[in-house]
């Protein structure tokens, strides 16, 4: 088969494989739509992840089954489904213990151009399939369910992190769509109100129609001090960290309130260390927390997730400024989303049937 890989760092192209095979408890599934992620450019040209050589990329898509294993017990060959970026052992320790995203070790549940090949081959394998697939809604598109496998989840498992409250007032750093997300998570969550960070007129507009009601800009001065001046010195109640790099939480932890708490889903793909100020932090004894989490997977959560979309809480189709029609231009999504133009949010390769 063919695949649009990472041939080593900095360098991406065609290459042909075997078509994976399938274990009992697996499937084979070949695509109806993909998307390329900022994750994807971190891992190539940051070399985030170390260096990968002729590992076919991507984790954001959706498909047709085309072979399950002995084992499986709720799809069969021709069934349309949506399959999440990370796609846990779902009978491993970790598992069990509540952290699927880490089953067989930290972040060990991102498979998908990871450690194993991604979803940007003409098919892809999926692990576990009775725990990792979900069946595609007919009011759910295939573009659609592409922003399903990581965009929505990690956004709401931001939320989650941050532990986001009726009434609360929320920052948020970062509104591509990973925070775009967030931020409709956070509104359906009643956060009252929702300042962004960004600039790019096409992410802000998309904010608004999610329930932004704030925006300030890094190159209008420091965030924590716009923030503070937004609340009348009160700062926000939690924040979430959708980008920016390791010094992101600097700011946001000084405009963050005693007890408050930052859920960070932002992969940070260079740097060290992360800065913390200590006096703002209040030496240490402030309660003011951070969690950083990958978002858990799953066939439930996928479920659930577009059932929003289904009775209409949840539209993502804001998401998706760029389409293209075939296979062959996966490279094409990808270098759009390493290029980012000032239109760009989220771009979308339909395969069809």
């Amino acid at each position: 088969m063919k695949g649009f890989a990472m041939l080593e760092i900095g360098k991406t192209g065609w290459i042909e494989k075997e078509r994976p095979k399938c274990g009992p408890l697996d499937a084979i599934v070949k695509p109806l739509a993909l998307s390329p992620c900022t994750s994807d450019i971190h891992t190539v040209w940051e070399g985030a992840l170390g260096d990968r050589h002729n590992m076919i990329l991507g984790h954001e898509g959706c498909g047709v089954v085309e072979e399950v294993g002995e084992l499986v017990k709720d799809f069969k060959v021709g069934d349309r489904v949506m399959v999440a970026a990370i796609t846990p052992d779902w009978s491993s320790l970790e598992a069990q213990g509540g952290y699927p995203m880490h089953s067989g070790g930290m972040l060990s549940g991102w498979k998908f151009s990871n450690f194993k090949d991604g979803v940007f081959g003409e098919y892809f394998h999926v692990n576990d399939a009775d725990g990792n697939l979900a069946h595609m809604p007919e009011a759910v598109s295939p573009e659609e369910a592409c922003m399903l496998s990581d965009m929505v989840p990690t956004g709401f498992h931001g939320v989650e992190l941050a532990d986001i409250q009726f009434g609360d007032t929320v920052l948020v750093n970062g509104i591509g769509p990973v925070g775009l997300m967030s931020v409709a998570g956070a509104n359906l969550k009643g956060a009252s109100r929702i300042i962004c960070v960004g600039t790019r007129p096409a992410c802000r507009e998309a904010a608004k129609k999610y329930g932004a009601t704030d925006f300030i800009s890094y190159k209008e001065g420091s965030i924590d001090e716009q923030v503070l001046e937004l609340t009348g010195g009160k700062g926000v109640d939690k924040a979430i960290v959708a980008g920016g790099g390791v010094e992101s939480f600097d700011p946001i932890i000084k405009a963050l309130k005693p007890g408050g708490k930052i859920g960070n889903v932002n992969y940070l793909g260079s740097g060290t260390y992360v800065t913390i100020p200590r006096v703002e932090w209040g030496c240490g004894m402030g309660h003011k927390m951070i969690t950083g989490g990958l978002m858990p997977g799953g066939r439930l959560r996928l479920e659930k997730l577009a059932s929003l979309i289904e009775v209409g809480k949840l539209d993502v189709r804001h998401l998706i400024t760029h389409r293209f029609d075939g296979f062959e231009h996966v490279e094409d999504a990808l270098m759009l989303m390493k290029d980012k133009p000032a239109d760009l949010i989220k771009p979308v390769v339909n395969i069809g049937k």
